[in-house]
């Protein structure tokens, strides 16, 4: 699916973008590769609403990003880990003492599928 005419583009400030609205049929194709439900009459909701959204979009394309260097997080980002080191555990006895139910040494849980 196509954007219309005026939507898209790359930011820096090249021009102002015209606004022109989805068609229901591109809600409708929407819709589809969202894997959503449209009741009939929502196309025209949805069409305001994602016009309203690319609007948005414009509005900051409009801005000259040339000088900002591309990241990948807004903030930075620091792996807070402990160090992966070795030190005692549980027994067996001890992670099954205050199991429900235990059948050999495993913990017993109530199946989720049923038996073939």
């Amino acid at each position: 699916m196509s954007l219309p005419t005026g939507w898209g583009g790359k930011g820096g400030g090249a021009g102002k973008l015209i606004r022109v609205p989805l068609s229901r049929d591109q809600v409708r194709h929407v819709a589809l590769l969202a894997r959503l439900g449209l009741e009939h009459g929502d196309e025209d909701f949805y069409a305001e609403q994602l016009s309203g959204i690319l609007g948005h979009i414009d509005r900051l394309q409009e801005l000259n990003t040339d000088a900002i260097p591309p990241t990948a997080q807004v903030v930075e980002v620091a792996a807070t880990l402990r160090e992966d080191e070795p030190r005692p555990c549980l027994t067996q006895e001890e992670a099954l003492a205050n199991a429900p139910a235990a059948v050999d040494g495993f913990f017993r849980v109530p199946s989720i599928q049923e038996e073939a």
